[in-house]
């Protein structure tokens, strides 16, 4: 019996490129990881995707107002660039949990970046098409 192609084989929505999320769990602790996941997500942004990009853990930092700036990586566009691209064509989310951990609230992060939970992470890559990356 035939089954239903898993959601990595389902072909591309009408309109554009399937749905990417992006979630990255590192911030300046492992930054070459951290860049790449926002580098992926800004050019997918430029590629005219649907992306929502996740900052967890440590990179929940990335959210405060000057924090990108902080991260560095030789021979790299920087993060705050990259994370600026994110949010002008897609959505930036930081982990509930993660921000409480580090008391991080909704009124302190960048305006465009939301505070969500494992519901809301959970929902989108479980959207038709969708393609979710972990860095």
């Amino acid at each position: 019996m035939p089954t239903a192609p898993r959601p990595s084989q389902a072909a591309e929505p009408l309109g554009g490129p399937r749905p990417l999320v992006v979630k990255t769990t590192s911030g300046a602790d492992r930054p070459e990881a951290c860049n790449q996941a926002l580098t992926v997500g800004a050019a997918a942004v430029a590629a005219g995707a649907d992306v929502s990009l996740w900052l967890t853990g440590e990179a929940a930092w990335l959210a405060l107002p000057g924090r990108a700036a902080d991260l560095r990586l030789e021979h790299a566009t920087p993060a705050a660039d990259l994370l600026e691209v994110v949010l002008s064509g897609g959505r930036v989310t930081v982990c509930t949990q993660c921000a409480q951990r580090r008391g991080i609230t909704a009124d302190d992060v960048l305006p465009g970046v939301r505070v969500a939970g494992a519901a809301s992470f959970v929902e989108e890559v479980l959207r038709p098409g969708a393609q979710a990356l972990v860095y």
